[in-house]
């Protein structure tokens, strides 16, 4: 016997947190009876479980790496009819949807996936999975001001945790400097959103790692499966995850 979330995020439904919101809306029955209750249990291999009227079924797990363009909406669907991540998926049957998200104007590593409980073990703040950027920013910032940023800074909804900043490049001509910046936690803009607490907005901004996987040499636009090995990696390192201060 699961928690009934906890099958649904298994099943390729949504991300747990998703399921749960889909069971307090009353959509989710077992066995013909209504559940609202998130401490519910069952059994998938014999109750009769249905979202909306349509029963689920454990679907074959899918996990891709992709290299998100610039300017491709992280989503797996978008009103306005804009270009999305999964328009690059071809082949692929079953419903899958991006872990976590990237920004509209910021390109790089992305994953997808169907099984709710990797997405939601990754993107939890509680499990600090690190995310690697490259991030070109206007004029060149003090070492100082990088420190700001490795010790933690404010932003309108709380102080980060630190970061890890490096330089990478410097253009005097040019008044930039590419830097690497590892964040462990996932909010909206975020690190855009830190170097402009420090003056200096972010002109490109590419993710290129997730935990420990690299983007490497994967092409803008195209994806991969991850293997068995890198899945297994990704979630041992979700679960290790320690808390850093703030």
């Amino acid at each position: 016997m699961e928690r009934l979330q906890k099958i649904l995020a298994q099943a390729g439904i949504a991300s747990r947190r998703k399921c749960e919101e889909l069971i307090l809306a009353g959509k989710v029955e077992v066995n013909g009876e209504t559940v609202t209750a998130l401490g519910t249990k069952a059994d998938p291999e014999t109750d009769i479980i249905t979202v909306q009227g349509k029963p689920i079924r454990n679907e074959k797990k899918i996990y891709i790496m992709m290299n998100k363009p610039k300017g491709v909406i992280t989503s797996a669907s978008d009103p306005a009819g804009r270009k999305i991540v999964t328009d690059y998926i071809k082949g692929i049957k079953e419903r899958i949807y991006p872990v976590g998200r990237l920004d509209y104007d910021t390109e790089g590593l992305l994953l997808l996936t169907n099984d709710g409980e990797f997405a939601n073990m990754l993107t939890h703040p509680k499990h600090h999975v690190p995310k690697t950027y490259l991030a070109t920013v206007e004029g060149i910032p003090h070492g100082s001001e990088l420190d700001k940023l490795r010790a933690g800074i404010k932003l309108d909804d709380g102080m980060t945790y630190p970061a890890e900043v490096e330089y990478k490049d410097i253009d005097t001509e040019k008044n930039e400097a590419v830097i690497t910046i590892t964040i462990h936690e996932g909010r909206n803009r975020q690190v855009r959103r830190m170097f402009e607490a420090i003056s200096h907005k972010v002109i490109r901004l590419k993710r290129i790692s997730f935990g420990d996987l690299l983007l490497q040499n994967l092409k803008r636009g195209l994806y991969r499966h991850l293997s068995a090995d890198e899945v297994e990696a990704l979630k041992n390192m979700a679960k290790s995850g320690k808390k850093g201060k703030r």
